[in-house]
């Protein structure tokens, strides 16, 4: 298909009026916001989240109240009752990759033992094959530029080779969220080889997984040309899928999972909606925001040690004169976290180990540099009702970076791991089915009355 069929269709100069009609009658006034006290994105105006559902899966705690007042402390996520920071010590200790075992507890509510880990990893492993021909007829012969957007496609293609697609019986549902779990790797990876090799002429190379790695491991295994890769390298990758792997049912994508699913509709048509909403750059999309940044900073400051010059720059990304003229600090401040992102603190020494492997000492300094300077800058040129730190985004994409993994596959990779989330939620919401998820919504138009077309201006 034409990439320009519809401009071909609709005329250029219609569009563009009744862009502007489109944009009028949309246009609610900003103040009618606050007379009636919407909360807008769910969220009061101190940023604390409006209550809309209840659950057991995962909690991110960031402040507590003390004589009503909200205090600020360090951020905690904390999975199925267990603190992120010690589920990420405990198999680190134990010398083993974390994913699949998180996975796990994530589902089923509890930390597998050696037998039950070993049924979990034989089970995902056993599943990481797509139907016969799928690689072929969906994603060899329409690659997209895009990954989402082979993700979203594959998954909703995935509904046609199911003969009990629309079941929603738990039994069946959780046979579809481990398959799906399993799949993700695979539609990733693959959807970014031809990717690479219709829109960037690179060979084509098809690497099927081994049963007997990890989800890193043959993510890694399968997107490079030689298979290789390095211990440290796949146990930091194993770390980011953790930590990506759940962040409450507050966020856009669980949300999503929740609305969806209480709908009725079937995993496939659910997964899709969640896949959309990660792709947005305000949700999935801001590490590599975080990339490009660094490589602006990096063109225009010579002395990198510089605080000053850091600063500087700082300033111009919040008056809008540098990088993408947004005036955001991208991987700086979080809609939830103010003094700390358990996440980004927990990354940020294995991300260090990993610069020293690569030789690339001087790039962490900068982002430690960035991290301890933006929120001074922030402080002074904002008024904020909280405070402002590092996210996970912030170190993410620079990880990404040098485990050479394609900007490409940055929000994927998030999604590879937030699938297990996802499913945990649509499970969650099936189980406690009630009511279909309508919050209200106040008009504000005008009451007019009906005028014959003749009678229109």
């Amino acid at each position: 298909m034409s990439e320009t069929k519809f401009e071909q269709k609709v005329n250029t100069q219609l569009i563009e009026d009744w862009s502007e009609l489109a944009k009028s009658c949309n246009k609610v006034d900003p103040e009618l916001y606050k007379q009636y006290e919407v909360k807008r994105g769910l969220r009061d105006i101190n940023g604390k989240g409006v209550l809309a559902g209840l659950t057991r899966i995962g909690e991110v705690h960031s402040y507590i109240i003390d004589e009503n007042e909200m205090i600020p402390v360090p951020g905690r996520l904390i999975y199925r009752g267990i603190d992120i920071e010690d589920l990420v010590n405990g198999f680190l200790k134990d010398n083993q990759f974390g994913f699949e075992e998180t996975c796990y507890l994530l589902l089923f509510g509890e930390l597998p033992n050696r037998t039950q880990l070993d049924e979990f990893e034989n089970t995902i492993a056993s599943c990481r094959k797509l139907p016969n021909d799928f690689v072929r007829d969906m994603i060899m012969k329409a690659p997209s530029k895009d990954m989402m957007n082979v993700l979203a496609r594959s998954v909703l293609a995935l509904y046609s080779f199911d003969e009990r697609a629309d079941d929603t019986s738990i039994q069946n549902v959780l046979r579809q969220s481990l398959e799906m779990i399993s799949y993700f790797p695979l539609l990733a990876v693959y959807g970014y080889q031809a990717f690479a090799h219709y829109h960037g002429n690179s060979s084509l190379f098809i690497h099927s997984p081994k049963a007997e790695l990890s989800t890193a491991q043959n993510i890694l295994h399968m997107l490079r040309n030689d298979n290789k890769y390095t211990e440290l390298e796949a146990k930091l990758l194993d770390l980011a899928l953790v930590l990506h792997a759940e962040h409450g049912g507050g966020n856009n994508s669980s949300f999503t999972t929740h609305v969806v699913t209480s709908s009725g509709t079937d995993t496939y048509s659910t997964i899709a909606a969640a896949l959309g909403s990660l792709k947005g750059p305000r949700h999935g999309g801001a590490n590599i925001k975080v990339i490009q940044m660094f490589e602006d900073i990096k063109a225009n400051i010579e002395d990198w040690e510089d605080d000053e010059k850091v600063s500087d720059y700082l300033e111009l990304l919040l008056n809008k004169q540098a990088f993408d003229r947004s005036g955001l600090i991208y991987g700086i401040g979080h809609a939830v976290y103010s003094i700390s992102d358990p996440r980004a603190i927990i990354f940020k020494g294995y991300v260090e180990s990993l610069a020293k492997e690569k030789g690339l000492e001087k790039e962490f300094e900068l982002y430690d540099r960035v991290e301890r300077l933006a929120p001074e800058v922030i402080g002074r040129a904002r008024k904020m009702y909280k405070g402002v730190s590092a996210n996970v985004d912030f170190y993410s994409g620079f990880v990404y970076n040098m485990l050479d993994i394609p900007q490409e596959l940055y929000t994927p990779i998030f999604a590879v791991s937030r699938i297990v989330g996802w499913c945990a939620h649509r499970i969650e919401e099936l189980v406690n089915a009630g009511k279909i998820t309508r919050p209200a919504y106040k008009s504000v138009a005008p009451r007019r009355e009906y005028t014959s077309i003749d009678d229109r201006p």
